[in-house]
């Protein structure tokens, strides 16, 4: 009891990223245009925290280079999901293809980046990463809980809520009473790359010390089937994350359990995947997708 009560923070960790993530993927999909590039805008965020804390680190500013690093690697999710909204919200592109294609440039923006900065394909190891408190808790677990409360509210009890989700289900609707369906769009495609860039932010500076092509692995898809089993509600979004990003701490720290070190570590390095295969196969049933979610908004269009 006292080892599984021992990994809450390290679960909590590992969770509040996802759970971040998928809420701004969400808040995206329930306005109509579904992000894909999860995986890359949390790739360019933890390469612009980690970029910049180190720069920072060697002027010797000390705490506040992490909370400044954290808002660079938000904000550049954020212009980086701006292509996107751009091409799925002006040019009526096809949103997958879109969001892949920004996942492949990520790969290939932030190893070039790097070698500009650093002359390597990864940034240089920062000396100190975000502290934990007296809980031994890291503080982006109560920024995913600010997030996923705020969602919540202003999703289900603001009027900019109500002509987002509007947006995301009878566009054509939408429009006829005065909403703005490509404004709203736009801030919410911008919003989940603010997301999803704070939590490869949160990755690199508490679960790493510098950030390589492999720092996100996967978590940005993890987070994108978390929006779909969560049936696209906080609540909902919230139980998955923490099951997916559970599955994924248990790998981690599985060598914690004697009876367990006979396996092969493969076995838990594929465990998060395979949970999140399987939920989705088993839950899988009902549509609960908005309706206008992935198709381009064409004013007049029937």
């Amino acid at each position: 009891m006292n080892t599984l009560i021992g990994m809450i923070p390290s679960i909590l960790m590992i969770v509040s990223p996802i759970l971040i993530t998928a809420v701004g993927g969400m808040i995206c999909e329930k306005s109509g245009v579904v992000n894909i590039a999860l995986e890359g805008l949390m790739g360019v965020g933890a390469f612009a925290a980690a970029a910049t804390h180190v720069l920072l680190e060697a002027t010797g500013l000390g705490m506040p280079s992490i909370w400044i690093s954290l808002g660079i690697g938000a904000l550049i999710g954020a212009a980086f999901s701006a292509i996107h909204a751009l091409a799925s919200i002006n040019l009526n592109a096809d949103q997958t293809i879109s969001g892949t294609g920004i996942n492949l440039l990520a790969d290939g923006v932030t190893i070039f980046a790097a070698q500009i900065l650093f002359s390597a394909d990864r940034t240089r190891e920062f000396k100190m990463g975000m502290q934990t408190d007296s809980l031994g808790i890291y503080p982006t677990a109560y920024i995913a809980l600010v997030v996923v409360v705020a969602a919540w509210f202003i999703l289900y009890k603001l009027p900019f809520g109500m002509h987002l989700r509007a947006c995301g289900e009878h566009p054509h609707a939408a429009d006829s009473v005065g909403i703005n369906v490509k404004k709203i769009r736009y801030i919410a495609v911008l919003s989940s790359g603010l997301l999803a860039g704070l939590a490869g932010g949160c990755i690199v500076l508490t679960q790493t010390i510098q950030y390589t092509s492999n720092t996100i692995n996967g978590r940005g898809f993890i987070a994108l089937a978390a929006v779909s089993f969560g049936r696209w509600r906080p609540i909902g979004v919230t139980f998955a994350a923490f099951l997916f990003g559970t599955a994924q701490a248990f790998a981690i720290i599985a060598n914690n359990f004697p009876a367990l070190r006979v396996l092969p570590t493969e076995v838990f390095n594929i465990l998060p995947y395979v949970i999140t295969l399987i939920a989705l196969v088993v839950f899988s049933g009902k549509n609960y997708a908005p309706r206008a979610s992935g198709k381009p908004y064409i004013k007049g269009a029937s």
